[in-house]
């Protein structure tokens, strides 16, 4: 690498260490749940280096650390992987007691060819797919988490966090100000620690649990705001944690309150013109337009597994608690899991409402989109658009992690777009994970079970 690398950093990098020595870079990579994996190499190392290595088992690993038997014929040897940059990731990581940079990195084999199973290659892959085309997909996700009270014992039931006021935060407060204002000093180091990295936050509101709060992003390229919500993740942490409480991203972490969802935007341009594909020459909806819901009604259920990837994922999907339970399609309806925003026609673009915000950014947007380039590729018509309250309706999604693996291990043409061989390593990965929850004991069953049965 260049010795004046540093010159070359996109700009808030630059001004972040304008003036100040840099000490350390950490060279980071997402795995499947979307942990940061990578190396903290000393700023000299790092100008001195193209690439490091890490093992491929870091993809054959589970939530809690265990191991899915997914290394092929080869065994489970532990290649090096090589994983080289994308210096325009490079941000700062603000939190950190001295001047450090984090750069994310693309994982490639011996041979230089990029690692099928690496959650940001799978989604470069879909986004080729479009280019392919002639198509620009265009995506913007919505991020909703809960600020709760530290919780180190696992059998205790989570809890909201403390407010200003010094009492609990409360539910059923959406769009309050004033619950806002409750988490003001938390608030004010994630916008801190986005503006040090470069992000710009298109808005934050209060949600309708308790402590839940939702970051809104500007709507852009799929890889780059997918690095967003990555780093996003990490730097949320790092604020709460810094006034004693923590956030998580779990789909539904209290009982009786609403879940965290990732909502997901999609529009389409045309390349060489610029046009919006879902709007015709008067402004009208395109065929495209309705290829793209059918495409999210066909395929979603077969991709859910993807972007409910856990099992506390399914506890989500609940009626009237802002979760849909089917795949009905609407305009400026809440209560669908496909739900057509208001609009302009420039503007016009389908909502994903299914994907959890305890899904690997990577891996839920790519999901979402490869269920609307199947539609396109298809041209078949949605179901009639639905009025009215779709929770009245029956649910049409996978109840079940278990349910939802076996939909989407027999679900091909999907594997196609995504990589036949990220499909096999994701669902033999996501079985042992499945497994290992089975192997526990829930308090409900000690407290039903024990002598009742």
């Amino acid at each position: 690498m260049a010795s004046d690398w540093i010159s070359k950093l996109p700009a808030p990098a630059k001004e972040y260490l304008n003036g100040r020595t840099l000490d350390e870079v950490e060279c980071i990579i997402s795995d499947l749940p979307g942990i940061a994996r990578g190396k903290a190499v000393p700023a000299k190392k790092f100008a001195r280096q193209d690439y490091f290595h890490l093992p491929d088992s870091i993809f054959y690993q589970t939530i809690t650390g265990g191991w899915g038997e997914a290394a092929g014929e080869e065994g489970f040897t532990e290649k090096d992987m090589i994983l080289k940059p994308d210096m325009a990731t490079t941000t700062a990581a603000p939190w950190t007691g001295d001047w450090t940079l984090q750069v994310i990195h693309d994982a490639y084999d011996r041979k230089g060819n990029p690692v099928g199973f690496s959650p940001r290659n799978v989604l470069k892959r879909v986004v080729q797919l479009y280019r392919d085309q002639g198509w620009e997909p265009v995506v913007a996700p919505e991020m909703e988490f809960f600020l709760v009270a530290r919780n180190i014992d696992p059998a205790k039931q989570i809890e909201p966090m403390m407010g200003r006021s010094g009492r609990p935060a409360a539910a059923r407060q959406a769009y309050s100000m004033t619950a806002v204002d409750e988490f003001g000093p938390v608030i004010d180091d994630i916008y801190d620690f986005a503006e040090a990295q470069g992000f710009e936050i298109d808005g934050i509101t209060q949600e309708g649990g308790a402590g839940q709060l939702e970051i809104n992003l500007l709507h852009g390229d799929p890889v780059k705001l997918a690095d967003e919500v990555f780093y996003f993740k990490r730097l949320i942490r790092e604020a709460a944690l810094r006034h004693n409480c923590f956030a998580t991203f779990m789909a539904k972490p209290i009982k009786d309150e609403p879940g965290s969802a990732m909502h997901i935007h999609h529009s389409i341009l045309d390349i060489e013109t610029g046009q919006n594909i879902f709007s015709g020459p008067q402004g009208g909806e395109t065929d495209a337009f309705f290829h793209y819901i059918a495409g999210l009604q066909n395929h979603m259920p077969n991709a859910l597994a993807v972007m409910a990837p856990y099992v506390n994922s399914y506890r989500r999907y609940v009626k009237d608690h802002a979760a849909p339970i089917n795949l009905e399609w609407g305009r400026d309806n809440r209560t669908t899991g496909i739900r057509i925003p208001l609009s302009d026609p420039n503007a016009r673009r389908v909502e994903n409402r299914l994907a959890g915000m305890d899904c690997n950014p990577y891996l839920g947007i790519a999901a979402s989109l490869a269920c609307g380039y199947l539609g396109l590729m298809e041209e078949r018509r949605p179901d009639k658009q639905f009025e009215g309250d779709a929770y009245d309706g029956e649910g049409d999604i996978p109840r079940t992690l278990g349910e939802a693996l076996d939909v989407f291990d027999e679900a091909t043409d999907l594997h196609e777009v995504l990589g036949t061989e990220f499909a096999r390593v994701y669902s033999i990965v996501k079985r042992a994970e499945y497994d290992e929850f089975l192997q526990e004991i829930s308090p409900w069953e000690r407290e039903h079970l024990l002598i009742n049965v």
